[in-house]
C-alpha cells in the first residue's frame, strides 16, 4: 500500500479484517504509526517487496503514471488497485444492494450529496462515500436493498477495473487536473469514460449533454443511456429548491433526478427531496432567511470561475438587481474573470481583505461598490441596503488566507454573524 492518508488507512483494516497481509508505505511518519497501529507492516516499497506482492494498492493521491513505484509495478506487470477496486471485490459478500456512481469535473459533490438526501428522505437507506465524506471501506454495510451514492474522482477511477454501478453519472468534463494526465485532455476524459465501459448491458448511464466531450462519450455508449441537460429542469421548478440556484445546479438536479428515477422513486419523493435539500456547506449554503432577506454561504468560491455561477443564479426581478455581493480575500490575480458578466446582478458589492483595491478596480462601473475591510462591516453594510426578495451572498472569489485559516473559518464565521441576525429579529 503507497499512501496512508485516510483513505490508506480505511483500506489496510479492510484487509487485515479480511485476513489480508498488507506492507504500507508514506512519507508521513505519523501515517506510518496509523497503518501499523491498525495491523500493516511498515516498509518503504522496493523492487523486492514489489516480487513478493499480489497487487499494488494506491492511494488516489499517488500520480499513478509519474510514481516511481507505480512506475516499477507496472513493468513487472503487478495489478496497480484502489479502495474502489476492493469496494468492488468485496460487493459479491454484500447484502443485496444497488450502487450510484457520479463523476465530473464540477458539480459532482452536490449531485452525490442531492442523490444521498431524496434517498434518505425517501426512506431508502443509503451510504454516502468515495470522493466524499468518510471512505467507502471504512463504512459498515447496508442492509438488503440499500443504496451506496459514490463520487468518483478520475483518480480513483483510474485504480479500478472491474467496478459495475448500476446507475452511472456524468456532469461535465473541462480541462482539469492535466498535470497527472500529462497536459492531454483527452486523457482525461478517457479516464471518465471508463466508469461507463465497466458496466454490465442491464446497467443505466446518465449523462448531462451541455459539453463537447460528454456528447461524445454518450455517443459510444452501447446500454441504456440517459441524455439530460441542465435546460431541461423549468426555472418555475427551480425556484421552489432554495439550496439549488443556479444554471450549473440546474444540472446537478437535471443528472440527479434521472438517477433517482431509474433507481425506481416516484416523482413526489424527488420533489420532496429536492425542496428540502439543505446544500453543502460553504456551497451557495442557504444559512438563513431574515425579514425576506436570504444569505448564502458559498465561502468554497475561492476564484472568480467559481463566484459567477453563484452570481448567474438571481437574476434581477422587475429591472432591480438583487444581489449584495460581499467578495474578496487574498486573490489568485488582479480581476474578477467571468464574474463580469454577472455584474447586472448586483445590486452592491462589498469588498473585504487583500484583494479589495484590485477587484474594485476590476468592478470599475460595472456595479456599485464600497470598501467594507472585513466580513463583519460588509454584512452590516449589505444587511443596511437589503430588501425583501433580496440576496447576500459570500461569494469571495479569492482564497481566505489574509483573515482566516481557511475558507470553512470563513464561511463559518458568516454563519454565526447571520445567526446573530436572527436572534436579534426573532426570525431564522
Amino acid at each position: 500500500m503507497l499512501g496512508l492518508a485516510r483513505t490508506g488507512i480505511a483500506s489496510v483494516v479492510a484487509l487485515v479484517a479480511a485476513g489480508a497481509k498488507i506492507t504500507g508505505w508514506d512519507d508521513r511518519g505519523d501515517a506510518r504509526d496509523a497503518a501499523a497501529a491498525a495491523g500493516a507492516s511498515i516498509a518503504p516499497i522496493d523492487a523486492a517487496l514489489l516480487a513478493e506482492c499480489d497487487a499494488l494498492l494506491l492511494s488516489p493521491g499517488v500520480p499513478l503514471d509519474q510514481h516511481p513505484v507505480a512506475q516499477m509495478a507496472r513493468t513487472m506487470g503487478k495489478r496497480i488497485i484502489g479502495d474502489i477496486e476492493l469496494f468492488a471485490l468485496a460487493r459479491a459478500h454484500l447484502p443485496a444492494h444497488r450502487v450510484v456512481a457520479i463523476t465530473g469535473t464540477n458539480g459532482k459533490s452536490t449531485t452525490t450529496a442531492l442523490i444521498h438526501h431524496i434517498l434518505m428522505t425517501a426512506g431508502i437507506e443509503a451510504q454516502l462515500g468515495g470522493n466524499i465524506g468518510l471512505p467507502i471501506l471504512s463504512r459498515a454495510p447496508l442492509a438488503a436493498g440499500g443504496v451506496y451514492v459514490l463520487e468518483l474522482s478520475s483518480y480513483q477511477i483510474d485504480l479500478t477495473h472491474s467496478f459495475a454501478a448500476d446507475v452511472a453519472v456524468l456532469t461535465n468534463i473541462t480541462p482539469d487536473h492535466l498535470d497527472r494526465y500529462g497536459g492531454d485532455f483527452h486523457a482525461y476524459a478517457a479516464s471518465k469514460e471508463r466508469l461507463f465501459t465497466m458496466q454490465h448491458s442491464d446497467a443505466v448511464a446518465v449523462i448531462a449533454c451541455d459539453d463537447d466531450p460528454c456528447r461524445q462519450i454518450a455517443s459510444r455508449i452501447n446500454h441504456r443511456l440517459i441524455r439530460v441537460s441542465a435546460g431541461d429542469i423549468r426555472l418555475d421548478d427551480q425556484r421552489h429548491w432554495p439550496a439549488l440556484q443556479g444554471p450549473h445546479n440546474a444540472q446537478n438536479a437535471a443528472v440527479a433526478i434521472a438517477a433517482l428515477r431509474a433507481l425506481g422513486l416516484d416523482e413526489a419523493a424527488i420533489m420532496a427531496g429536492l425542496a428540502s435539500y439543505p446544500g453543502l456547506p460553504h456551497r451557495m449554503e442557504l444559512v438563513g432567511e431574515v425579514a425576506g432577506v436570504r444569505y448564502y454561504n458559498d465561502s468554497k468560491a475561492t476564484n472568480p470561475d467559481s463566484s459567477a455561477p453563484a452570481l448567474a443564479a438571481w437574476p434581477p426581478v422587475g429591472g432591480k438587481p438583487r444581489i449584495h455581493w460581499i467578495l474578496g480575500g487574498r486573490a489568485k490575480g488582479k480581476d474578477i474573470g467571468p464574474c463580469a458578466d454577472w455584474l447586472g446582478h448586483v445590486a452592491h458589492a462589498w469588498l473585504i481583505g487583500e484583494a479589495a483595491g484590485d477587484f474594485a478596480r476590476a468592478i470599475g462601473d460595472g456595479a456599485p461598490h464600497s470598501h467594507a475591510g472585513d466580513l463583519a462591516r460588509a454584512l452590516a453594510g449589505a444587511r443596511a441596503l437589503a430588501r425583501a426578495g433580496d440576496i447576500i451572498l459570500l461569494s469571495p472569489a479569492a482564497a481566505s488566507f489574509d483573515q482566516f485559516r481557511d475558507f470553512e473559518a470563513r464561511g463559518d464565521a458568516f454563519r454565526a454573524l447571520v445567526k446573530e441576525i436572527g436572534g436579534q429579529d426573532g426570525q431564522s
